[in-house]
């Protein structure tokens, strides 16, 4: 089968213990990202399957039609919204996705509020260039971290508060407020009472078109000047140019942010990343050994039972 792997930035796949899985395949791989439609289409035509890295290229109905060869999409992780599934089907396009783990962009949550209320990345950066303290952070114990969306992520995230000694605030959906409930934290009557009282708010729900834009310059507005929000799901959760100008406008004070509109993001061209009070890293929340070996392992696995029904067939 001729397999192409698109989007592998770190150029890391084939060092993966499961590549040796796709052994006896051609398997191409693509470190930069494409989205004009002619040259994805022209890059991508040769291909039979298709392994795609979550939701880095968008699979549409237009590039489906270049694509005559076709026959499989293999997905890693469970997300399937940047594939038209609709047309797949009817051009008799398999597709096939895996779990996830909650675990990695839990801890990359953790690791962006601590760097951030403690000021980690100036003091580190200020250190190298000879000065010394130059901020005065803040401590987490005894203060509140909200929790907008008590899914997977949100419940380990919620976890890790309670254990950092501080009070959860939890707001989303009928089945999110229950589940924190049960779970003995505190819930939100409405998403303005969770911002307002938020010393942290972190957000976990997932992207639909009912949720983007979800929140607004008017939610942001209500934090605290001191506040930190951290968002490790979906950019577009946020109303656009709305967290910029609402840090700029010192509501809330500090922002921590893994997930951008458009990705990815190069030469800096994001206005978050000329913000002194942003820590912006590069989409990391899922990107670690662990989760690849996962994800992987699971596409590939998926590649190689479709291949065998073909045999049998």
């Amino acid at each position: 089968m001729e397999i192409a792997i698109p989007d592998d930035y770190q150029g890391v796949v084939r060092q993966l213990a499961c590549f040796s899985k796709l052994a006896g395949h051609t398997v191409t791989i693509y470190t930069d990202t494409v989205k004009d439609l002619d040259a994805l289409a022209a890059r991508l035509a040769p291909a039979e399957v298709l392994v795609l890295i979550r939701e880095r290229t968008v699979i549409s109905d237009a590039l489906l039609a270049r694509l005559p060869r076709l026959r499989m999409i293999s997905q890693t992780g469970k997300g399937a919204a940047h594939i038209d599934l609709v047309a797949c089907a009817r051009r008799g396009i398999t597709v096939e996705t895996g779990t996830g783990s909650p675990y990695a962009p839990a801890e990359l949550t953790w690791a962006l509020l601590l760097a951030a209320a403690r000021r980690i990345p100036r003091e580190v950066a200020g250190l190298k260039a000879g000065g010394w303290q130059s901020t005065l952070g803040i401590g987490l114990r005894g203060r509140t971290l909200g929790i907008w969306g008590y899914g997977k992520i949100g419940q380990v995230v919620a976890g890790y508060g309670r254990a950092f000694g501080m009070t959860v605030l939890a707001w989303g959906r009928a089945g999110s407020l229950a589940r924190a409930q049960a779970d003995g934290f505190e819930t939100a009557a409405s998403p303005e009472e969770l911002l307002a009282r938020s010393d942290a708010l972190s957000l976990h729900v997932k992207l639909t078109p009912d949720t983007r834009g979800l929140v607004t310059a008017a939610h942001l507005a209500l934090m605290k000047p001191e506040a930190i929000l951290v968002n490790t799901s979906r950019a577009e959760l946020i109303a656009p140019g709305a967290l910029a100008a609402a840090l700029k406008a010192g509501r809330p004070g500090f922002a921590a942010v893994d997930v951008y509109e458009d990705e990815p993001v190069l030469g800096a061209a994001h206005p978050l990343l000329a913000l002194e009070n942003a820590l912006c890293t590069p989409h990391l929340g899922y990107v670690e050994r662990d989760s690849y070996a996962l994800y992987f392992g699971q596409a590939f696995d998926n590649v190689l039972a479709w291949v065998a029904g073909l045999r049998v067939e």
